[in-house]
């Protein structure tokens, strides 16, 4: 019997587009009235204002050319993904350079040696941090440079891929569904709310700590199961591939820390903490930290004593291994940009404004969390998502006798969705394939933990409108 193989992250979004394109011709079309909202600078929706407009049904012509949208605006040359998949380009080629000098190997092999079967501790420290760049500043694009520097280190220790994978994914998507003081999700959200961004804090800072234990215990308890039993693993079968991806050759000796390797590994990590900086305090985003990276690779090339030959090949054979990385990314914003073109965004956002009528309070806020989780699959962008929503889900609020800081509340903890599982995402996207993990696989790891975050953030929601 032939078995049934699920179709690439390439196949899923093409079918996904063509789906969503089909949508437009059965979905009505229709607009909000847009009006500029000085505090955000940005336009946003009047409440009650939508209305029909001519259809644009998006046909094969605009399937095809999703993906080259996905990457830039054709018509103004604005830019939509390009910037991160340049991004990814880059990343693949630093990494490259820097494997290139034998350090990620020597470093690898020395922590293993360090830790000496206590690499399970890293689990929950690697995820608070992560979590922390996520409720801090919605870290999302930022994670992918880290998958493969973590995911050798999993393998090493003897765990898998999926692993490494969700110390990162998860990490940083409970941060991002935890958001206290995100200013891409919360705080825009709240502007858009007409409220504190403060308002809800103590909340949305019980949601983080929670959902933060909760997915230490879920993914640590599956890492413990694979460490003792590999067999068990969801990617068992990829078990010896992965091995010789990740690790190179297992059988090969690891090279020597050398002084020069530690050199690297130490303008490794700085250039990862000057990112950090540069995204949280500088104001950094895609060009000046491609542009980072490229500069960190040049001085990793000379510090590690390759010629230039070797940098140069080292960098263009590492963004070849990522190219898939960013032809995912650039397909994923395609299909959103084939909603937006049909006129179909905001007919679906009234549909979700027409359920909400006459709701109790328990069940207004909790139809406003899977509102925002439908959408979000949609609009994965959170501060897309943010302006587009709040102020017309936000005045409904008022209404059901909710505190609109519950709806902010509830906005983000769905918009965190996206950063773990939707394949609309190209960072989910783009890390599964850094990662090898195919997508079903993913689904499998990560459906229950969806589960029990979707009804511990419904049950903290509900009491949230108890407690008033």
């Amino acid at each position: 019997m032939t078995k049934i193989k699920f179709p690439s992250a390439y196949t899923i979004l093409m079918i996904l587009t063509v789906l969503m394109a089909a949508m437009t011709w059965v979905i009505p079309a229709g607009q909000y009235q847009m009006e500029k909202n000085e505090t955000l600078g940005r336009m946003v929706p009047q409440v009650g204002s939508y209305q029909t407009v001519e259809a644009n049904p998006q046909g094969i012509v605009e399937v095809l050319m999703a993906p080259i949208q996905g990457f830039y605006d054709p018509s103004s040359y604005a830019a939509r993904a390009v910037d991160v998949a340049l991004f990814v380009l880059v990343i693949g080629g630093f990494l490259a350079v820097v494997t290139r000098t034998g350090a990620i190997d020597a470093g690898i092999a020395g922590t293993m040696k360090r830790l000496g079967g206590r690499e399970k501790w890293m689990i929950p420290i690697l995820m608070g941090l992560f979590a922390m760049g996520g409720t801090v500043y919605g870290m999302a694009e930022e994670t992918i440079p880290f998958y493969a520097l973590l995911i050798p280190v999993m393998i090493a220790a003897g765990y898998d891929s999926i692993v490494g994978v969700a110390i990162i994914m998860v990490g940083a998507g409970i941060g991002c569904l935890g958001s206290t003081i995100n200013p891409f999700a919360t705080v825009i959200a709240s502007n858009a709310a007409e409220i504190n961004f403060m308002e809800g804090i103590i909340l949305r800072a019980i949601i983080l700590a929670l959902g933060w234990i909760v997915c230490v215990v879920y993914v640590m308890r599956y890492a413990d199961k694979v460490k003792h039993d590999p067999s068990a693993s969801i990617v068992a079968h990829q078990k010896d591939d992965n091995e010789r991806h990740f690790l190179h050759s297992k059988e090969q000796q690891a090279p020597e820390l050398t002084g020069t390797r530690k050199t690297v590994l130490a303008i490794f990590g700085l250039t990862f903490a000057v990112m950090m900086w540069g995204v949280s305090v500088a104001g950094w985003w895609m060009a000046e930290l491609s542009a980072l990276f490229i500069g960190s690779s040049i001085i990793v090339g000379f510090v590690g004593r390759l010629s230039e030959v070797e940098i140069t090949d080292s960098f263009v054979d590492g963004a070849r291994d990522l190219l898939g990385v960013a032809l995912i990314i650039a397909i994923a914003r395609g299909l959103v940009v084939v909603m937006d073109n049909g006129n179909i965004t905001h007919t679906i956002l009234n549909y979700a404004e027409g359920l909400l009528g006459g709701l109790h309070e328990i069940a207004f806020i909790n139809a406003i969390y899977w509102i925002e989780a439908v959408l979000c699959l949609v609009v994965p962008s959170s501060s897309g998502l943010a302006v587009l929503s709040m102020p017309v889900l936000a005045p409904l609020a008022d209404f059901a006798g909710v505190g609109r800081e519950l709806v902010v509340t509830a906005f983000q903890s769905a918009s965190g969705l996206p950063n773990l599982v939707t394949p609309t995402s190209g960072v989910v996207m783009g890390g599964l394939a850094i990662g090898r993990v195919a997508y079903s696989s993913w689904l499998k790891f990560i459906g229950p933990l969806i589960g029990i975050l979707s009804v511990m953030v419904m049950a903290l929601l509900s009491l949230g409108v108890v407690l008033g």
